[in-house]
């Protein structure tokens, strides 16, 4: 029988040899057929550009007609990948230094319309009312519906002071409505810090430029010394940037060796993963973040990687979705290919590409005119608000006495209080206005209030943890 199991054996073998072999050279077929047709594609190209160079009505300029079939070839691709002339690269370089000529926006091409992803605050677009997820179908008088997203970006960069009229199409418009932005050199002051009711630090970061995890540090060291003991960290309208920046930025939350992010491509050496490390000491405050439509690409790494490890609160409305690695190739002549190659994966292995980030709370951002109406009351003056600060049921005209005066029990010593100066006055409104301007920092900063109580609450009840796929909404 030994003879036959090793007959059976024998064959299986040579039948599975048989088939690799087959499958190899099957498939290296077809790759030699790729190729040849490849070639064929090209022969037809060199003939093409020798007809219309010989031919064409007018003398044509060989660079740019190949400048075209480049542009062409990549914007077959995806949105994200594009072709950079010399010029185009040294811009994108000196963008990443966090200073930088334009308009102050991130654009995208979105089914195939150039779309704003956010305004960065405080450059001419935010001041003139651009809003994330405007679709710009116009730049001066020329239709941006086959235009590249480079061509777009150069056409709105040009002199500083120099106007330029850009036509959106917004849902909540009738019509395209033209925008008229003065040119100005963006300077992005990637962080800024508040301290909201004593104890509840506030941090937005506007971008990822190379100093953004430096600015984070000084940020969390100036409220640490005024003690915080919670945080709000805000990347709503946060176009993304540097990778490197939103690890290091995640990683100031994060105390043991996490995972933050990992990236899939075609060949290993676009397959990366990034973690926490010891360097820098990871705060624990109790945190929220609060993200929106355009939050996008770094602002989504942080606000994924922080959510799968249960580390911080997702508040406001889903983000952007732009979650592929570009890789930047600089080429021969000086120009460079940035390339798609990989996809963005949070720590549990959701695909930030397309599907975004779902917050933990889902709260809509609610117009300023929309948020007066709900109180239902006339605003009241300044100096009104101000006095009333100071006042108390016991200064009421005839108000209802308490238990201690009814019985005559001695009343308590008047408590001295030191009168705010005028500047704390001023910074205290400017906070309060905030709250009153923006519903999603509201609920943050009343959620966060409640913290320590609802923590309490829950360890005396011995509730589980809510489910992590589960979703609140509070619109």
């Amino acid at each position: 029988m030994n003879w036959l199991n090793n007959s059976i054996k024998t064959i299986v073998c040579g039948t599975v040899l048989i088939f690799s072999l087959f499958t190899s050279a099957t498939l290296f077929a077809e790759e030699e057929k790729d190729k040849q047709n490849a070639y064929n594609k090209l022969k037809v190209f060199s003939e093409i550009l020798s007809l219309i160079e010989s031919n064409y009505v007018e003398p044509i300029e060989n660079d740019s007609m190949i400048e075209g079939a480049i542009n062409g070839m990549v914007k077959s691709l995806d949105p994200h990948t594009s072709y950079m002339p010399p010029a185009s690269y040294k811009e994108m370089q000196v963008e990443t230094t966090g200073k930088f000529g334009g308009l102050g926006i991130e654009i995208s091409i979105r089914d195939g319309v150039l779309t704003v992803v956010s305004p960065i605050e405080e450059t001419p677009a935010f001041r003139v009312g651009i809003k994330p997820g405007d679709k710009i179908i116009k730049i001066e008088d020329e239709s941006t519906l086959d235009m590249t997203l480079q061509d777009a970006v150069s056409r709105l960069r040009g002199e500083t002071g120099s106007p330029i009229t850009i036509t959106i199409f917004r849902k909540t418009f009738k019509q395209p409505k033209e925008f008229t932005i003065v040119r100005d050199v963006i300077k992005v002051r990637s962080v800024v810090h508040k301290l909201y009711q004593d104890d509840i630090g506030y941090i937005k970061i506007r971008s990822f430029s190379k100093n953004t995890s430096n600015d984070l540090d000084k940020a969390l060291d100036e409220l640490g010394k005024k003690g915080i003991t919670k945080l709000i960290l805000d990347v709503r309208n946060n176009p993304g940037g540097l990778l490197n920046q939103a690890v290091e930025v995640t990683d100031r939350f994060l105390n043991r060796e996490n995972l933050i992010v990992y990236t899939k491509g075609r060949s290993d050496e676009q397959n990366m993963r990034f973690t926490s490390h010891d360097k820098v000491a990871g705060v624990s405050y109790p945190m929220i973040i609060l993200v929106n439509s355009g939050s996008a690409s770094a602002s989504e790494i942080v606000a994924g990687a922080l959510q799968d490890l249960n580390r911080a609160v997702i508040l406001g409305t889903p983000t952007f979705g732009k979650g592929s690695v570009q890789t930047i190739i600089p080429l021969s002549d000086g120009s460079a290919l940035r390339l798609t190659t990989a996809r963005y994966y949070t720590p549990s292995g959701r695909v930030i590409q397309e599907n975004g980030i779902e917050p933990d709370i889902i709260v809509e951002m609610k117009p300023v005119k929309e948020l007066d109406k709900e109180d239902g009351k006339a605003e009241e003056s300044e100096e009104k608000v101000r006095l009333r600060r100071f006042l108390r049921e016991k200064d009421l005209k005839k108000h209802l006495k308490g238990k201690s005066s009814i019985e005559g029990a001695e009343n308590e010593k008047d408590v001295s209080h030191e009168t705010p100066s005028e500047l704390e006055e001023v910074e205290s409104k400017k906070l309060s206005d905030d709250l009153k301007k923006d519903n999603q920092l509201q609920q943050a900063v009343s959620l966060l209030s409640g913290w320590e109580v609802m923590k309490k609450m829950f360890k005396n009840l011995k509730v589980d943890a809510p489910d992590p796929g589960s979703r609140i909404s509070m619109k």
